[in-house]
C-alpha cells in the first residue's frame, strides 16, 4: 500500500486534476481554518499588517530564483533527461539542489541584513512598533524560502513522473504548520511565534515529499555542476521566466505599499479576499495547469503539435466548465462566504463588509486567473519563456495605473478591482499570441461550450438570487449557523441546478469529469481489494 501511495501516477489530465483539486479543496478547508483563527485572533489590524507585509521579501525571494527555474525549465529538461540519460537527470537534479540552496541561503542573508531599510520602501504607512514588528516577522521568515526552494525542486521531480497524490499534500503540510504557530507557537513565543509556524510549514512541505522521492530513485549528491549544459539549459530558460515572476511580485509589491498607506488593517483585508478568492484557483485553474504540463511538454517533444492543442483546448473547457459556477457563487453569496469564514472574535461586521466587496472585484477575473496558468505552460512547453514574461510586463503597467487610479475611489477593494483588470488583460494577450504560435485552439468548441456553460450559469444566479430571499426569513441571519445555512442552502440548491441544465444540454465537459471520477472510483477500489485480501492472507 505504502509503495502504491509513493509511485502512484495519473495517466490523464482530468484524473490528475481530479487528484490535485481534491487535495488543493482539502488545503483550501484547511486555510479556511487557518484564516479564521487568523481574524478571531488579530482581527483586519496592524497585528495581520504585519504578518501579510512580513511575506513580501521572502515570497519575492522564492518566486524569483526558485518558481522561474522549476516552472520553466527544470520540468522539460528533467523528462528529457530520464528518456536519455537517467543517471544525468540525477546528476543535474542534484547541482539544481546544491546550486540554488546556495545562492538562497546568499540571497537571503542579504536580505535579512538589510531589512529594516527595505521594509521602509515596502510598508511606508507604518511606524514605530508596526514596522519593528514587521522588520522581525520578515527576518525570521527568511529560512522559509530555503526549505521551500528544495522542497520546489523535489515537487518538479515528482510531477516529472506524474506522481500528484504526494505533491499535492504538500500545501496542506505547510498550512498546517501555520496552524501550529497560531495556536502553540504564539502562546509561547508571540507574535513571532507565526513566523515560527511558517518555517515549521515550509519543513513539513519538503519532509513529506522525501520518501517518495527516494523511492523513485534520488540520492543526494555534493554536486555542483555549474558547466553541465543541461543546468545551463535550465538557467538559460530560468531568466525570462524569473523577469516574468519579478513583474508578478512588482504587482504584489505597488498593492502592498498602497494599502500600507489606507486605513489600519487594509492589508490584511486585501489579503484575505485574495485567500478566499485563490480558493476556486487553486482548486481549478492551478489543479489542471500542473496536470496539464508534463503532457503538453511530451507532445512538443513528440512534435505532435495537434494533440497538443486537442488538450489545451479541451483543458480550457474543463476549466471554464467549473470556474463559471463557482464565480456566480462567490459573487451572489461574497457577504455569506466572507462572514462564515473570517467572521469570528476580533473580525466585525465592518471588517465583513469591506472584505466581500474586495472579494466581489477579485471574483469578475476568476475565469482569467485560472486560465493564466495553463496557458502560460503552454508558452513553457514550447521553450517559450519570453512571450509570457512581455505580457506580464504589459499586465503589470495596467496593474499600476488600475490600482492608482480606483484606490482613490474605492479604497482597498479598488485594490483588487485593478488587479482584476489587469488579470483580464493578460489572459486575453496570452490566448491571442498562443492562437498565433498554433495556429487554432478550436476556439468554436470553447464557443459552444461556453454556450452551454453560461446558459446554465445565468440559470443558476436566478435561482440562487431568488432563494436567497425566503431563506433569509427562515433562519437567524444574526448568528452564525444562520448564515451558513442560507449561503449552504442557496448555493448547494444553485450548483444542483447548473449541473442539471449542464446534463440536459449534453455538455461534454460534464460528462468527462463524471467519467475520470468513475475511472478513478474504481481504481481506489481495486487497491482496497488488494488490501483485504492482504489482510485475509
Amino acid at each position: 500500500m505504502i509503495k502504491r501511495i509513493l509511485s502512484s501516477q495519473s495517466n490523464s489530465i482530468t484524473g490528475a486534476a481530479v487528484v490535485l483539486g481534491l487535495a488543493s479543496f482539502i488545503s483550501r478547508l484547511i486555510g479556511i481554518v487557518r484564516d479564521r483563527l487568523f481574524a478571531h485572533h488579530f482581527g483586519a489590524g496592524d497585528v495581520l499588517d504585519a504578518y501579510y507585509a512580513a511575506f513580501r521579501i521572502p515570497d519575492l525571494v522564492y518566486n524569483l530564483i526558485i518558481v522561474g527555474a522549476l516552472s520553466a525549465g527544470f520540468i522539460p529538461i528533467f523528462m528529457k533527461l530520464l528518456v536519455k540519460d537517467k543517471e544525468e537527470s540525477w546528476k543535474v537534479t542534484n547541482s539544481i539542489i546544491n546550486i540554488l540552496g546556495l545562492i538562497l541561503v546568499i540571497t537571503c542573508g542579504i536580505f535579512f541584513w538589510f531589512t529594516p531599510g527595505l521594509m521602509k520602501l515596502i510598508v511606508p504607512g507604518f511606524d514605530g512598533e508596526k514596522m519593528q514588528m514587521t522588520v522581525t516577522l520578515t527576518r525570521i521568515m527568511f529560512l522559509s524560502p530555503i526549505l521551500l526552494g528544495i522542497s520546489g525542486i523535489a515537487s518538479s521531480v515528482l510531477q516529472s513522473f506524474k506522481n500528484f497524490l504526494i505533491y499535492s499534500l504538500t500545501p496542506i503540510m505547510y498550512n498546517l504548520g501555520i496552524i501550529i504557530g497560531v495556536i502553540f507557537f504564539v502562546p509561547i513565543w508571540g507574535i513571532n511565534g507565526l513566523a515560527y509556524g511558517v518555517i515549521l510549514g515550509a519543513l513539513l512541505h519538503l519532509a513529506i515529499q522525501i520518501p517518495s522521492l527516494y523511492h523513485h530513485g534520488f540520492r543526494y549528491q555534493a554536486l555542483f555542476l555549474w558547466k553541465n549544459k543541461y543546468v545551463r539549459e535550465i538557467g538559460r530558460l530560468m531568466i525570462p521566466r524569473t523577469l516574468g515572476m519579478a513583474v508578478s511580485q512588482i504587482n504584489l509589491l505597488v498593492i502592498t505599499i498602497l494599502a500600507s498607506t489606507l486605513t489600519a488593517g487594509s492589508i490584511a483585508i486585501f489579503n484575505l479576499a485574495n485567500n478566499l478568492q485563490f480558493f476556486p484557483i487553486g482548486l481549478i485553474g492551478i489543479s489542471f495547469a500542473i496536470a496539464a504540463f508534463p503532457t503538453l511538454a511530451k507532445f512538443v517533444a513528440e512534435d505532435n503539435k495537434q494533440e497538443m492543442i486537442n488538450q489545451l483546448s479541451s483543458t480550457i473547457r474543463q476549466i471554464l466548465f467549473f470556474i463559471i459556477p463557482l464565480t456566480v457563487a462567490f459573487l451572489l453569496l461574497r457577504a455569506q462566504i466572507v462572514r462564515v469564514v473570517l467572521g469570528s472574535g476580533q473580525f466585525d461586521w465592518n471588517d465583513t463588509i469591506l472584505t466581500a466587496n474586495t472579494l466581489a472585484f477579485f471574483s469578475i477575473s476568476l475565469f482569467a486567473q485560472c486560465l493564466i496558468p495553463l496557458l502560460a505552460r503552454a508558452f513553457y512547453a514550447l521553450h517559450d519563456t519570453w512571450t509570457p514574461f512581455f505580457v506580464g510586463l504589459v499586465s503589470a503597467g495596467v496593474n499600476v495605473i488600475g490600482v492608482l487610479y480606483f484606490r482613490q475611489l474605492l479604497g482597498v477593494s479598488g485594490l483588487a478591482l485593478g488587479f482584476s483588470i489587469a488579470m483580464i488583460v493578460q489572459m486575453s494577450l496570452l490566448w491571442l499570441l498562443l492562437r498565433g504560435k498554433l495556429g487554432t485552439l478550436h476556439e468554436s468548441k470553447i464557443i459552444m461550450s461556453l454556450y452551454k456553460i453560461s446558459v446554465a450559469g445565468v440559470i443558476m444566479a436566478i435561482s440562487v438570487q431568488i432563494l436567497k430571499i425566503p431563506l433569509a426569513n427562515l433562519v437567524d441571519m444574526t448568528k452564525f449557523w444562520g448564515i451558513l445555512t442560507q449561503g449552504f442552502v442557496a448555493g448547494g440548491a444553485g450548483l444542483i441546478i447548473y449541473g442539471f441544465i449542464c446534463w440536459i444540454l449534453r455538455l461534454e465537459e460534464m460528462h468527462r469529469f463524471f467519467g475520470s471520477l468513475k475511472r478513478r472510483w474504481l481504481k481506489l477500489t481495486n487497491v482496497q481489494g488488494e488490501i483485504n485480501r492482504a489482510d485475509e492472507i
